[in-house]
């Protein structure tokens, strides 16, 4: 879920009809303190500059996400360059987002692959995205009231931290395969963060990412051969989903994370942009769960909003879909080069455990980030219960089987959450013992 930034002058919204229509502005405008709407753009070769700029923001994360699920790197990009694409025309063009990797789906995935193979975690990920298409159907039509009801920030913050914690036993995992390498990356990453500001310093991630795997590749902890086998230009490896009754309730809590992390985008973007986006929520719902289920089709991750690219936009105040239009071109270009996907498939487990033993505690934090940008009270035994039984069922990966059903710990904790909170509230508050909780603990 993204910062938002100090919020801009209003900027006019592309009309319906201009899709493809950008208004050609100037760099002098930026120069006096504007801003590139949506529907504006500089010249060509700026544009593309941006557009790069934008691969080179999302491209940690992306590559990543497969690279620790086992998924062919070259697939998901493939994958998250089309499913950006198709965010920008069902949004027409007026949301400037880029569909990256989930890292939501991390824990699931790793499961089911283990249990049934990984045709059945992409199956699971398809699931995902038709019932995310639901709940944006449902969204465009009804409004975002009722999701707020359901998840208040108390629910949606305790999830967004199960899942980062659940994931700390496969950071630590991959470190002490390579301690050594891992501890360099780890704290390269940290100087990187406070030796460097502006685009340098948003790119932390990659920038140690690279040194890291120079460092393993000095060491020989690197493999190659697959690198000189691959070609430079050619089809991803392709992979058909299968369907396992009993895998599918571990992504249940996937749905809920991709429906927080899309609303809190585009609430982003209207903070930036100055344009109330809200009538686009359904719509950049939808958008997501139609990628993730076209990605999970084929063999790739599923697909998410990318708070990374809001820090580019915050810092080129170039808010223009064209430049998205570039990245997500040329993340389908680097698709189509097995080359790339064998470089970022050799990322030794070394470099991969000094990244994730930040960003998996990243992905928690944002969690408590959910609960004090909401001004949670944890005096309420209602919020102390909702985190804290939940907490440890995620954290201990808690695990329940029903018949074929297999429940891990996210699946669980995210229902505790959910039962808990809802449970408190309605039946203590009929019995009068426990105090309805103000307003902001149910404001998304």
């Amino acid at each position: 879920m993204p910062q938002s930034p100090a919020t801009p002058p209003p900027v006019v919204e592309p009309a319906v009809g201009d899709m493809f229509r950008w208004r050609r502005v100037g760099a002098d405008d930026l120069a006096d303190g504007g801003v590139v709407a949506p529907g504006d753009r500089l010249s060509w070769p700026r544009t593309v500059g941006i557009g790069l700029q934008h691969i080179v923001a999302m491209f940690g994360a992306t590559f990543l996400v497969p690279v620790l699920t086992g998924f062919p790197p070259a697939t998901t990009l493939l994958f998250s360059g089309i499913g950006t694409i198709l965010f920008l025309l069902i949004t027409r063009n007026r949301l400037p987002s880029y569909l990256g990797s989930s890292f939501a789906i991390i824990a699931p995935v790793t499961a089911a692959s283990a249990s049934h193979g990984q045709s059945s975690a992409l199956g699971g990920l398809v699931v995902v995205g038709a019932l995310l298409v639901v709940i944006g159907l449902i969204v465009h039509l009804a409004g975002t009231g009722w999701i707020e009801a359901l998840m208040p920030p108390i629910v949606t913050g305790t999830i967004v931290a199960i899942i980062g914690l659940n994931l700390a036993p496969t950071a630590k995992t991959n470190f002490t395969k390579d301690a050594v390498t891992a501890t360099i990356v780890l704290v390269l990453l940290v100087a990187v963060l406070i030796f460097f500001r502006g685009l340098f310093g948003r790119l932390a991630i990659v920038v140690c990412v690279v040194i890291g795997y120079l460092v393993a590749l000095a060491r020989g902890k690197v493999e190659t051969d697959a690198i000189g086998a691959a070609s430079w230009v050619g089809l991803p490896d392709l992979t058909a989903p299968s369907f396992h009754l009993s895998v599918l309730p571990l992504f249940i809590p996937v749905v809920l994370v991709l429906v927080v992390e899309n609303i809190g985008h585009v609430r982003s973007i209207t903070t930036m942009t100055g344009v109330d986006h809200d009538r686009q929520i359904g719509r950049a719902l939808a958008a997501d769960g139609l990628a993730t289920v076209i990605a999970g089709s084929g063999g790739g991750s599923a697909t998410t909003t990318y708070a990374e690219n809001i820090g580019v936009m915050a810092a080129t105040r170039v808010y223009s879909t064209a430049a998205y239009w570039v990245a997500g071109v040329g993340a389908v270009l680097l698709g189509l080069s097995p080359k790339v996907g064998a470089v970022i498939a050799s990322i030794p487990a070394g470099v991969l455990g000094g990244v994730t033993t930040a960003l998996y505690g990243l992905v928690a934090v944002l969690g408590v980030n959910i609960w004090v940008s909401a001004r949670v009270d944890f005096t309420r035994p209602i919020n102390q219960f909702t985190a804290a039984i939940p907490l440890v069922i995620g954290i201990a990966d808690f695990a329940w089987t029903i018949g074929d059903l297999a429940f891990g710990g996210i699946a669980l904790g995210a229902v505790a959450a959910l039962v808990i909170y809802h449970a408190m509230r309605i039946v203590g508050g009929w019995r009068g013992t426990v105090v309805e909780p103000s307003r902001e603990n149910v404001r998304s």
